[in-house]
């Protein structure tokens, strides 16, 4: 396990599980969320969607060892990290966690977190907004929002971090953080031609379906690798996460049945990443009983508001991430706050007070919130100006499909 010496020692088990779970999140972007997003699309567009996340995976990798490190895991201030560790600055083969993990590993499992949360946001506003304008506003939200809240709930003098949040692997700094950015992205953007008017239907469900499943079987790695270690409660973390998705499937599924008397395998494939997204936070804090409540309470909650909420105000969220990351992060990040209780089957002590976390829990939620808001509206307005005046292709470009408008290629012949 270790060698003999006066610092940290090398965990090989720990090291070992790290590693494939780094591997196993950035599998969740490509290929998992790509497909999933690319058979959501019309035809003309699956390239498009498959560039988006491509470029977003090699232009956050390349951010992150610039300054996206440094500001999220610095320790400049409780609410900056600073740039002291601008281009990898002080990380060497050497360094160790006190838990016997390398630097560079938890540099690089952190790395694929910063990937995946702004492809996230790409479904919000697909099949209209320019390439140019994915990439500026990408960079510029990952280091003025992602960046930020990260350090303030997951790095080691954060404010939210000394509070005593909880959120395992990222309920608050990954998917509340994306499903926040994408509401102000699909408003400012505006709808698709048709919205509202044309049936603008999945062109490859197959696909889709393909995808989610690269998604759960990715999403062990990512809540169960947030531990940082091989141990009975990565275990654990990886049972309940299931049980959310398994219990969400199957809460989606009976709403459309008893409200369109069908259930739709798109619904099936989208009540999973639901119970996936809500218990992210959670997952390192509740048991089984938690797994089941939490995926029940999300394959609703977010059913209704990817249908009824999204109807009844009329912004396009073109795949659901509002519905789904950000309305279901939320659900997690509340919810934990009562299923860590002991009583509840939760792994939290006999002087656990649920109504006291949970304002802790609802506090760092609405503090993101409304961080978020402002400062995407702000960046956005800046890559507009940037772009043109724009955010959005032309209508003639958005009529041809964004993947010969854009990229001068077609998904099929």
């Amino acid at each position: 396990m270790a060698q003999a010496g006066d610092g940290p020692t090398l965990n090989a088990a720990d090291t070992a599980w790290i590693l494939t779970a780094t591997a196993l999140v950035l599998f969740m972007t490509i290929p998992g969320l790509s497909l999933f997003y690319a058979g959501l699309v019309a035809r003309k567009n699956v390239l498009s969607v498959l560039m988006n996340c491509f470029i977003i995976t090699a232009v956050m990798s390349v951010v992150w060892v610039v300054c996206g490190y440094s500001i999220a895991f610095g320790d400049a201030s409780p609410y900056w990290g600073g740039f002291g560790h601008l281009f990898a600055k002080g990380i060497t083969t050497s360094g160790m966690s006190d838990g016997g993990l390398p630097d560079y590993l938890f540099f690089a499992f952190q790395m694929t977190f910063f990937i995946i949360t702004p492809a996230l946001m790409v479904g919000a506003f697909v099949e209209r907004m320019k390439f140019s304008a994915v990439i500026l506003f990408t960079i510029f939200w990952s280091i003025l929002v992602y960046a930020p809240v990260c350090h303030w709930v997951w790095g080691g003098n954060g404010f939210m971090f000394d509070w005593g949040t909880k959120d395992l692997a990222g309920g608050i700094v990954v998917h509340l953080t994306a499903g926040i950015g994408a509401l102000v992205a699909c408003i400012m953007v505006g709808p698709r031609k048709g919205y509202g008017s044309a049936q603008l239907q999945p062109h490859s469900l197959p696909l889709c379906v393909t995808g989610t499943g690269m998604l759960w079987v990715g999403w062990f790695g990512f809540n169960a690798g947030s531990g940082l270690a091989a141990n009975g409660d990565a275990a654990q973390t990886l049972v309940v996460t299931h049980l959310s998705a398994a219990t969400a499937t199957i809460i989606w599924s009976l709403c459309e049945k008893m409200k369109h008397g069908k259930a739709s395998v798109l619904g099936a494939v989208t009540g999973a990443i639901a119970g996936l997204a809500a218990i992210t936070p959670a997952s390192g804090d509740v048991g089984p009983m938690g797994g089941l409540a939490i995926g029940a309470a999300s394959g609703f909650i977010c059913w209704f508001a990817s249908t009824a909420v999204k109807s009844k105000f009329g912004y396009d969220d073109s795949l659901d991430v509002v519905g789904v990351h950000g309305v279901g992060g939320l659900v997690g990040t509340l919810m934990v706050a009562f299923f860590a209780a002991g009583a509840l089957g939760g792994k939290s002590g006999a002087d656990y007070a649920s109504g006291a976390q949970f304002v802790i829990q609802l506090k760092s939620s609405v503090i993101t919130i409304v961080y978020t808001l402002i400062v995407t509206v702000v960046i956005l307005y800046i890559v507009k100006a940037i772009c043109g005046g724009s955010l959005r292709v032309t209508d003639s470009e958005e009529e041809e499909g964004l993947d010969l408008s854009a990229h001068g290629e077609s998904g099929y012949n």
